[in-house]
């Protein structure tokens, strides 16, 4: 899907401010509040936007530890242990990859002691062979679309 200029300006108003009114979105951006409203159901539409929710905090949810694992799995088995691992709350994410491993899985927990709880209930998952679990120190670049957002405003404008 392609973005021009005005919806690029538009996910950079989305993205700095968040909770802020269709109507003061349109004031600020100068363009009419069906117009803005019409290119937001577009872009909701076409798959660009794909959420409004607020963004929480694990570590404010008493959940400090971050950890990337890394999951085999059995030929074959790579849906069903999908579904296993949307059953554990503790995964706030997970991705079929390539490269070491099947599925990398971004999971969260209270401590280390349970961290471990939670890697030895997804080896005892049918069809998972072995895990590789790194554990995050510190976050150098918080998720951000932002960047993303404006070098492709910068590409549609040139």
């Amino acid at each position: 899907m392609a973005v021009d200029e005005l919806d690029t300006r538009i996910l950079r108003l989305l993205l700095e401010r968040p909770r802020t009114s269709v109507r003061e979105y349109a004031r600020v951006l100068g363009v009419a509040r069906g117009t803005l409203q019409a290119r937001l159901d577009r872009l909701e539409r076409d798959g660009v936007i794909t959420g409004t929710g607020p963004a929480l905090s694990p570590v404010a949810l008493g959940h400090p530890v971050l950890a990337f694992v890394h999951i085999e799995v059995t030929q074959g088995h790579l849906d069903e242990v999908g579904h296993a691992l949307a059953a554990v709350p503790e995964i706030i994410e997970a991705f079929s990859i390539a490269g070491g491993g099947d599925l990398l899985a971004r999971v969260v927990a209270r401590d280390n002691a349970h961290l471990e709880d939670v890697i030895q209930a997804l080896i005892s998952v049918p069809g998972v062979v072995r895990t590789r679990t790194e554990v995050a120190l510190r976050e150098r670049v918080p998720h951000r679309l932002l960047p993303l957002v404006e070098s492709i405003g910068r590409t549609v404008t040139a």
